[in-house]
């Protein structure tokens, strides 16, 4: 018999949408459009998305009526919600003054303002900025800054070619970041055209990766260093150009923070090596994981900042909640060693595009980056973040298919195992992660649930991601996990497959 998430696309193929399902033409408002094949190359050329009309707050609406909570904000995007007003606001005035000049030969106050608001943020660790307009084009931009960096040190180190990710690691789509990347199936189609100057090691992924229940962090973190530091030697430690990582694992894995000293021992590693540490907050950063308070940072916005971390990046990238979702932007950050480099040897960054530093988007990101100061929403994030893992481990660890429960602040994941003893994944081809989505989007539920899969090898194991709005309330994070556990419940309850019942282990259906 087919699972729920293969039963829900039978249904869509057969044209019994009602509403209640994800996809496929609407009964309701916006039918008419919907009943033609659309023109967007969409995500699936198998059936077409509903779509929305508008969105406010926690909430979109859709072509067929109904209203979702928006539980993710996409993909831990839209950090304000939707429709904010002063925004919206901020993005006219700009066009008033300028919408679009080439960066080659002018400047703007929105992006002026933006690269000393981000810089000022790091307490001088970040000197410049440069902006785009995705973060895989903040990954790809970081990259070359890193090679671009030997190249100009004196002397040069033109050997320093290779790169160093993690395995089940996901930096970007396009072919620098995918080939840097440890996303075995987003790579597997473009491996004959990806750079094989890049390996990776295992990543710091303590429900998988501790040896048993009786191992140490503190063991496992010197494990860690020890294969980087192998890592190294076996590609050769004059070749390396930097290691890059995502301070807390996002899509990939799953919203996986570090393990406590992990981070000072890849830095060791790198400075031992003369390798730059290169950070992906694409995902993670921008106030997303609360970072906690240190002296130093009393307000902290960067996940580097975060105790946990420890360390500064000597490049950093930038997206997702960086601009909210009002606009395309994401941005690379480089150290004073970095910039120097530049400076004293070429005096240019070998690199740019059409819409670098584009004026509204520029002004877009400022407005949402003054509004999480003003509003103190990164507090409010810490804040509610432990409301949410509290309340997600209260209501869901001990259901027979929830193998872990793990995030920070307004990033939580749940991962799902058909086996809590051994850890077991689900097969892949039982689409999990998806049905459990799928279900959340249909009636009497309606609330975005953002899957992930390949989380134990970069095929098999599946997860979900909770990742609201920076302003959230009690009330709606209350909402949230009452809603997800009647969703991840529902799901298993519902399940089709016999056999996968017969699998499940510690629990009763």
């Amino acid at each position: 018999m087919p699972t729920l998430a293969v039963m829900n696309e039978e249904n869509v193929t057969k044209g019994q949408s009602s509403g209640s399902s994800l996809h496929g033409p609407s009964t309701k408002e916006g039918a008419d459009d919907l009943q033609t094949k659309s023109a967007v190359l969409h995500r699936s050329l198998k059936h077409d998305p509903l779509r929305v009309v508008s969105a406010e707050g926690h909430y979109l609406r859709l072509s067929n009526g109904q209203n979702i909570f928006d539980a993710t904000g996409g993909a831990a995007v839209a950090c304000l919600g939707h429709g904010n007003k002063r925004v919206r606001q901020a993005v006219m005035e700009q066009m008033d003054r300028v919408s679009y000049c080439h960066s080659l030969f002018y400047g703007t106050a929105a992006a002026e303002g933006l690269a000393k608001l981000l810089t000022a943020s790091t307490d001088g660790e970040m000197v410049r900025a440069f902006f785009i307009s995705s973060g895989s084009e903040a990954v790809e931009a970081a990259l070359k800054l890193a090679r671009q960096y030997h190249l100009e040190q004196k002397p040069s180190q033109p050997e320093r070619k290779h790169f160093i990710a993690r395995q089940q690691s996901y930096h970007g789509t396009t072919l620098g970041a995918l080939a840097v990347g440890g996303h075995v199936a987003r790579r597997e189609m473009f491996e004959p055209i990806l750079s094989i100057n890049s390996s990776r090691v295992s990543p710091c992924f303590a429900y998988r990766g501790l040896r048993t229940v009786l191992e140490h962090e503190s063991a496992y973190v010197r494990r860690l260093e020890a294969e980087l530091e192998a890592e190294f030697q076996r590609v050769g430690p004059n070749t390396v150009a930097a290691f890059i990582a995502e301070p807390v694992v996002g899509a990939a894995l799953g919203c996986v923070p570090a393990a406590k000293g992990y981070f000072q021992a890849v830095r060791r590693v790198c400075d031992k090596h003369g390798a730059l540490l290169i950070f992906d907050e694409v995902m993670c950063g921008a106030g997303r994981i609360g970072p906690e308070p240190t002296e130093r940072f009393s307000n902290p916005l960067h996940a580097w900042q975060d105790p946990l971390i420890g360390v500064a990046p000597d490049i950093m990238a930038m997206g997702k909640g960086l601009g909210a979702g009002y606009m395309p932007i994401a941005a690379m950050l480089a150290n004073k060693k970095v910039i120097e480099a530049l400076q004293h040897g070429t005096g240019a960054f070998s690199h740019g595009q059409t819409y670098q530093g584009h004026p509204l988007a520029c002004q877009a990101a400022l407005e949402v980056q003054r509004i999480i100061a003003d509003d103190d929403l990164v507090a409010n994030v810490r804040k509610q973040g432990v409301l949410l893992g509290s309340l997600l481990r209260e209501k869901l660890s001990t259901h027979p298919a929830v193998g872990d429960i793990r995030g920070k602040g307004l990033f939580w994941a749940i991962e799902f195992v058909s086996n809590k003893a051994t850890k077991e994944p689900f097969e892949s081809t039982e689409a999990v992660a998806m049905g459990v989505h799928e279900l959340g989007m249909q009636d009497p539920y309606n609330i975005s649930i953002y899957p992930g899969t390949g989380t134990v090898d970069g095929r098999r194991g599946d997860h979900v991601i909770l990742a609201p709005a920076y302003n959230i309330n009690e009330i709606d994070v209350r909402h949230v996990v009452d809603v997800t556990d009647q969703v991840v419940k529902q799901f298993f309850r519902k399940y089709t497959d016999m056999s996968l019942k017969t699998r499940l282990v510690n629990g009763s259906w």
